[in-house]
Parts: C-alpha cells; structure tokens; sequence
C-alpha cells in the first residue's frame, strides 16, 4: 500500500506490526487512553544493591521490553555492563528499546543478536557497525525507528511496554532520588529517560554516587524506582559531552550559517517572544551566534530556546536574550553545567517535549527550527537516517518533531565530497516534505513552493540568491553526476515511523 510519500509499504509490514501508512503530517485531536506501570509497594528500607546479578534475577525474564537512555553518548559504561550481564545470564528473546543507540554499544548488541538475546529492536537510531549489520539483515525482525516524541507517544500509549528499565545516573540517595546534574560523570538535564522511569514495571538506576538521603533535586523520583545499583564507574565525563564548544571555522558551513540567518532575520517569525531550536553542528552553532548579533542588533529577545541545548543557547539565556531554555538534553558540558544554576533553564521530558498526544508539546509552541540532513529530495522529503550506499547510519533524534515549527528550516552543503546533499529522490524518507519551509545549501536557498508568503518575503531580500529545489538538485547533480543505483533484497530490516505511529517509510536489506 502506498502512503503520502509515494512508498509503497508491504502488506506483510502492516499486517506484523498492526499499523497504517503515513498520510499527513496533521495529527488532530484524537482522545487516547495511556497505560500505567505495575507498582509494587515497598517499606523505607534501603534500595541499593552490590549485585546487577541478583537485580536481573528479581526483574527480568525472558521475552521481556527492557530500556537504556544514551544520555552518556560515547562515555557510557552503563550498557554494556548491563548487557554484558544479561548476555553471561542467558536471557533469551528480548526486545530492546532504548532512547538511542550510541557506537559505544554497537559491539554488545551485535554479540547479543547472534546470540538471541536479542530479537527485536525498537530506537531513535543506529550508526557504525550495528547499523551496517542491521542494513544486511543480521535481525531477524525490522527494527522500528521512532522519533523522541513518537518514542514518548508509544510508551504512554502502551505500544512500548517496559517490562524494565536500566537507568544510569551520575547520582542517587539510597531510595531512587536522583539527577543528571551533579557527581563525575554528570550531563545534565535527564529528559529522554523520564518518560522510562514514569511508565517501566520496574525501574533500576546504576549510579557510582549515593547522595546522603533526601537527594534534591529529585529528576527520578524514589516512588519510581525499584532498585539502586552501586558501581564503581556509571561514564567517562570526556566522552559525554564536548568540553568547550568551537565555532566552525569552514568556510562552507559559515556561508550556508549566515544564509539561514538571512532567511530567519528576514522572515515574519523574527520579532519579540520568538522561539526556535537549533543543534548541535558547526553551522548550527554558528547559526546561534549570528542570529544573537541580530537580535542584539535589533533589540529582540526570545520567549524560548528549545530541544538539546549547547553553552551558546545558554550563553543567550544569561545574557538576556532568551528567557528560558527547555532542556531535553545538553550537547556539551557548558549546558549540562549551567543547569543546576539557573532556574530558567527547565528540564523537560521527551513528552512535554515533542509527543503529539499529549495535552500540549512545547514543539507546538516552536516559531523556528533549524535542522541538518543526509539528504533531501526535489518533493523536500529529508533523509537523516540512511547513507548514500543505504546504510542506516543516523537517527530520526527530533527532526520530524521540531519540524512541526512555522519556519523548518534544513540546513546542508550542496555536495558533500562526491556525494550530492540535494537528490531526485531520498535513500529514506524521514520527516515528510510538507513539514520543510526553506532549504539552506551553500550556493543558495530553495523555499517550498507551498510558502508563498515567504516567497513573497524573502524575493525582497538583497543578495539572496533563491533557486527552485530542481535547480539545487541539478546543479549538485552537475558536480557530482548521477549515483549508481542501489540493490536490496526484498527483505525490509528497518520501519521508520512519524509521530503519529504510522509507516512513513521502510529500510531494505542492502544486497551484497
């Protein structure tokens, strides 16, 4: 069955996963019931225990959801010593939904597979060796990619069970209370993992930090938690986050960062109260440190800035430009940081966040959202999940969140290498073309054609230069020449969902 997007979606997919195909980006007002997690009540006794050993022989069983947060990125020790122990046990057939799978973790995850540990994944994403594997089928079931806010909406909605969740924290008092902003390997706001510690059956923190008891304040709360683990090391606080963020030297990323200036500065969005959400690149650090020139410049201030927060959007926040920050996670230490110092900036979980479900997400509030992309075709479809060879390389993270917002603005070099940014048709439709304003390259910009008031708009800017999305493909196309086709089996190894659950596209089998 073919969706909005022109993919054609396997009956036997539908069938398998009791789903629909993707037909607008409009979610509605749909009334849905969520679940709740079995509690079990405990007495004051302490929580904490020296053994992952005696915790997984109280908690889980074979066939069982279990879930990790990737908040500690490339520095997670947590994983794989999870895993690791899960593997030694002998579990079988378990399905694994983390919030993302970071390269530290590919390894374990291989090994758990082959050896049927693991039978099912559901995740934001996958890069490197896993997600090579996973492209030439080494699951047996198709992984579903979910978005960080369709990701909430599932797990409230029930299409996730979590049977257990394994939550590291750089810090907890004996009962469960506990934050990502203090201790060694702290990293600041919690908010992809919230949402497991409020709906998972049972919930295990592992921390190498005990706070005297009450630990204020309390991200994870002790009515959650079930079991604290003691060990010696939770992260290497270098691999979390980047240390001091540096503004992009390249001349490329400059260019297409002052170009996206120019389109937000020049739209209607660019007044007082405005809000947006960058990232976390080169270009989009840059884009943060033009636009506060303009607001300087201008005498505007942001209500808010929103998503993963990095030290320049906090930089704004105390400077008076922004009023508050909405933290769902911090992309380096200078944000992790700042956290714990200032009242204005809020953690937020993955559902306040993005969850369209919900009873409002801040996305819905969003003027501005700067995002980046693999690709994107002449319908303005954007890849962020697959590579030129049809490797799952990426992951959905936000991007078909915050591309709710009225101005979604994809920012991307032309060419990158021999490989062409700007397609005929994407590897892997992600966030649908109807969500994408303006695309920002570096010879010049395309803007939907659906937007003709920013057509309108931005045809009055000086020295714009504003190209049809044909024109930018052509000319990527002129540079590099065409792609060899690809070939895949039959076999789909991957669902990409939107945010309403529906099949948006389907990753398949790279043919060797």
């Amino acid at each position: 069955m073919k969706n909005k997007v022109n993919i054609d979606v396997p009956d036997a997919i539908l069938e398998q996963l009791d789903d629909s195909v993707f037909e607008s980006t409009n979610y509605g007002n749909p009334e849905i019931q969520r679940v709740g997690p079995k509690v079990r009540a405990t007495t004051g006794e302490s929580k904490v225990q020296s053994s992952i050993d005696d915790v997984l022989s109280n908690t889980l069983k074979d066939g069982m959801t279990i879930s990790f947060h990737h908040h500690f990125r490339e520095g997670d020790f947590v994983f794989n010593k999870v895993m690791r122990k899960i593997i030694d046990m002998g579990y079988q057939n378990l399905t694994l939904a983390p919030s993302s799978l970071t390269n530290v973790m590919n390894d374990i995850v291989i090994e758990a597979i082959k050896k049927g540990v693991v039978t099912n994944i559901t995740s934001s994403g996958m890069r490197g060796t896993l997600g090579d594997a996973v492209s030439h089928g080494i699951l047996k079931n198709p992984v579903i990619f979910r978005s960080h806010g369709a990701r909430a909406r599932a797990i409230e909605s029930g299409e996730i069970k979590i049977d257990v969740a394994f939550l590291g924290v750089p810090n907890s008092d004996e009962m469960g209370n506990a934050n990502g902003m203090n201790g060694d390997a702290a990293f600041g706001s919690l908010g992809y993992a919230l949402i497991d510690a409020q709906y998972a059956d049972k919930l295990v923190l592992i921390t190498d930090t005990i706070m005297p008891y009450p630990n204020t304040p309390a991200s994870i709360k002790q009515t959650q938690v079930d079991y604290v683990v003691k060990v010696d090391k939770v992260g290497d606080p270098d691999k979390i986050g980047s240390g001091a963020t540096r503004f992009t030297k390249d001349p490329k990323e400059l260019k297409i960062a002052k170009t996206v200036n120019d389109v937000i500065v020049n739209s209607k969005y660019f007044k007082n109260d405005f809000s947006f959400q960058t990232g976390s690149g080169g270009a989009a650090l840059a884009v943060t440190r033009f636009l506060r020139e303009a607001m300087v410049a201008q005498n505007i201030k942001a209500s808010f800035a929103l998503g993963g927060i990095t030290k320049p959007t906090v930089d704004l926040l105390n400077e008076g430009l922004v009023n508050r920050v909405m933290d769902v996670q911090d992309f380096d230490k200078g944000a992790a940081s700042s956290m714990k110092l200032s009242p204005n900036q809020q953690e937020i979980d993955a559902s306040w966040y993005a969850d369209p479900a919900n009873k409002g997400a801040m996305v819905d509030k969003l003027d501005v959202a700067i995002l980046s992309a693999l690709e994107v075709d002449t319908n303005f479809n954007v890849n962020v999940m697959s590579g030129s060879d049809g490797v799952i390389r990426g992951a959905i993270g936000g991007h078909q969140d915050a591309a709710t917002a009225k101005l979604t603005i994809i920012s991307a070099p032309l060419v990158r290498g021999r490989i062409a940014t700007i397609v005929p048709k994407v590897n892997t439709v992600i966030t649908p073309g109807d969500s994408i304003d303006v695309v920002v390259t570096d010879v010049g910009i395309a803007i939907n054609p659906k937007r003709t008031d920013l057509v309108e708009q931005l045809k009055q800017v000086p020295g714009l230069p504003i190209y049809s999305i044909e024109e930018l493909q052509q000319k990527a196309e002129k540079i590099v020449g065409k792609p060899a086709p690809l070939k895949f089996t039959d076999r789909v190894v991957a669902v990409a969902e939107y945010r309403d659950g529906s099949v948006i596209d389907v990753i398949k089998e790279v043919a060797d």
